[in-house]
């Protein structure tokens, strides 16, 4: 499935690169967007990385990427750090490097892969800020209520807010959602998370409900006579796809309507679901299905959350905290 909008990729053509360093960094894009299937956002990272990489390389007086070393590597590394970059940027730079030396090995523009004798920077991850399952049960009778008038963007808002509460969805995977996509019968939608990759996700039946109260009643006052809806499930204002920026809109704007709420976004949304599904008993291997995580590392940041809670409810209302 391709995303409902083209969005703009770097060109890897540098003016200021070698002619070898310039055509492997084309030839890089080409292996990370269509090979790989990575998403925009990562392939548009990577290349600026790689790009970055061979700049340094070739002020260090290299001109060929078979002369690029784990020197090269730590040296372009270092540079990066005394720039102030953050460690999460520079765990970021460390992946893109080994992916690309480990494509210029497969592809033989060189003998010996530097980038995996390069240790990663330790990312400081922080805990995500989630938001209360109480506090949602608010934020959404609030959606709900101002839905109940009929108007065609309330509709919408309410079944946005539904959704990507009720699955844990990314707001890219509910932007991209045709109305193909959704299994009625079977509760579910199919969502594309990242590197194209097509999984089912189950649907709470509130979520339902709102949903298709917006596709049988408020989609088509967006929809209007001009056809430009296609199959997309969400709407913008003037009857196109709503794209991410939208979304997050919606978000933002439902959750400052409710006080003392973080405004955590999308994202937030997110976070909010998975820390929700573990509290109330899920394990951790359904929940990294649900989210379209590649590996259980990545999901096991919302045990943290939830011990994390854990310990301040502990400390606020045990006598011998």
């Amino acid at each position: 499935m391709t995303s409902p909008v083209e969005t703009a990729l770097p060109t890897a053509q540098s003016p200021e690169l070698p002619v070898e360093f310039a055509q492997s960094l084309e030839g890089f894009l080409v292996h990370v967007r269509d090979e790989r299937g990575l998403s925009p956002h990562t392939v548009r990272a990577y290349c600026t990385d790689i790009e970055s990489l061979l700049l340094h390389a070739q002020r260090m007086g290299i001109r060929k990427v078979h002369d690029i070393s784990l020197m090269t590597l730590r040296s372009w590394l270092a540079h990066e750090q005394s720039m102030g970059r953050a460690r999460t940027t520079l765990a970021r730079h460390a992946a893109a490097v080994r992916v690309f030396t480990a494509w210029l090995v497969r592809t033989g523009q060189v003998n010996d892969d530097p980038g995996a004798r390069l240790a990663s920077p330790k990312s400081h991850r922080t805990l995500p800020e989630v938001v209360r399952a109480e506090d949602m049960v608010i934020i959404l009778d609030a959606v709900a209520d101002r839905a109940q008038e009929g108007e065609p963007l309330a509709l919408r808002d309410a079944a946005i807010m539904e959704l990507l509460y009720a699955t844990g969805i990314r707001v890219s995977e509910l932007t991209a959602l045709d109305l193909a996509d959704i299994d009625w019968d079977r509760a579910a939608i199919r969502v594309f998370g990242k590197g194209r990759k097509e999984r089912t996700v189950p649907v709470g039946q509130p979520a339902l409900r709102s949903l298709k109260v917006w596709i049988d009643q408020g989609r088509a006052g967006l929809a209007g006579d001009q056809g430009s809806a296609g199959n997309a499930v969400f709407l913008g204002s003037r009857g196109s796809r709503l794209g991410a920026r939208g979304a997050r809109e919606v978000v933002h704007q439902c959750l400052a309507a409710a006080p003392n709420t973080p405004d955590v976004g999308p994202h937030g949304l997110r976070h909010s679901a998975a820390t929700h599904l573990l509290e109330g008993g899920a394990d951790l291997r359904s929940v990294q299905e649900l989210l379209g995580h590649a590996t259980l590392a990545t999901t096991q940041i919302y045990t943290h959350v939830s011990v994390e809670r854990l310990r301040a409810t502990y400390d606020q209302a045990h006598p011998r905290a």
